[in-house]
């Protein structure tokens, strides 16, 4: 009887076994279809929409410009879910030095307008042109790898933020030989597409520019329609307000500006 029971007991282990082996395949199975779903489908890694191609340093046909484009897209599409919630909210800083046309290289350009001045007065830091700490009269450009456009940048470091995406600095990084002096409008599309990509549009941008001089006020209105442009939005969901820094540190003495930008974004219908 003891055997008889014994061998029972080996039979029914034998089965508990192989069903067991069964399972396992079957969970090997699932969870190796959810790891490609999570990596190829739609849900997590929606197709980026980019409003143009057109752009040579965007759409590099060659390898390297192939290789880059492809690293750059890789950081915008995360291996985890950028959940549907109905709205987002981005904040995005940039800052660059100014310094004399000639050292620069470039002119002042903010939210993609070219700002005409007269000869500023701006603080030689260094002592390059005047004697350390005085003041040097010239006309300003900005020093950026770009064209170190600081409205521009913050409005994309704020979409990728609120998108929970790497910073621009991640994605456009001024090593690239193919960012060199680029006009960053650019830079602009490419955001916008990647925020239509995940099912959003603009809910309200509101701009805080900081620069002692030159003034810009009467630039507000073009940097205004051109976000409103290039950001498919309309007059009402865009705002730009300027200040002064009181003549306090680098910006109060004409050697940088900056710029914070908060932005919301609305889940589309």
């Amino acid at each position: 009887a003891i055997n008889q029971h014994s061998l029972h007991i080996s039979i029914l282990c034998l089965i508990m076994m192989k069903h067991c082996a069964y399972l396992t395949v079957a969970a090997a199975l699932f969870f190796d279809s959810a790891l490609s779903f999570a990596v190829d489908g739609d849900r997590r890694n929606p197709t980026i929409i980019a409003r143009t191609t057109t752009n040579s340093q965007l759409g590099s046909t060659t390898e390297n410009g192939s290789k880059a484009e492809s690293s750059t897209d890789d950081l915008l599409k995360p291996s985890y879910e950028i959940e549907k919630i109905p709205l987002r909210i981005g904040h995005g800083f940039d800052i660059h030095r100014m310094a004399p046309l000639e050292e620069a290289g470039q002119p002042v350009v903010i939210g993609g307008v070219v700002i005409d001045h007269k000869p500023q007065k701006w603080t030689d830091a260094d002592g390059k042109y005047v004697d350390k700490g005085e003041i040097y009269e010239t006309e300003l450009g900005v020093v950026a790898h770009s064209d170190g456009d600081v409205i521009y940048h913050s409005i994309v470091d704020a979409i990728f933020g609120a998108l929970t995406l790497p910073d621009i600095g991640q994605v456009f990084q001024d090593t690239d030989p193919r960012w060199k002096g680029c006009d960053s409008s650019k830079f602009m599309e490419h955001a916008y597409g990647v925020m239509k990509g995940y099912g959003y549009k603009v809910g309200n941008i509101d701009v805080t520019l900081i620069l002692e001089r030159p003034k810009v006020a009467s630039f507000k209105p073009a940097m205004k329609e051109n976000i409103v442009k290039l950001l498919d939005t309309t007059p009402g969901r865009v705002n730009i307000k300027a200040r002064t820094h009181e003549r306090v540190d680098s910006v109060g003495e004409l050697r940088s500006l900056s710029c914070h930008v908060v932005a919301t974004l609305e889940l589309e219908n």
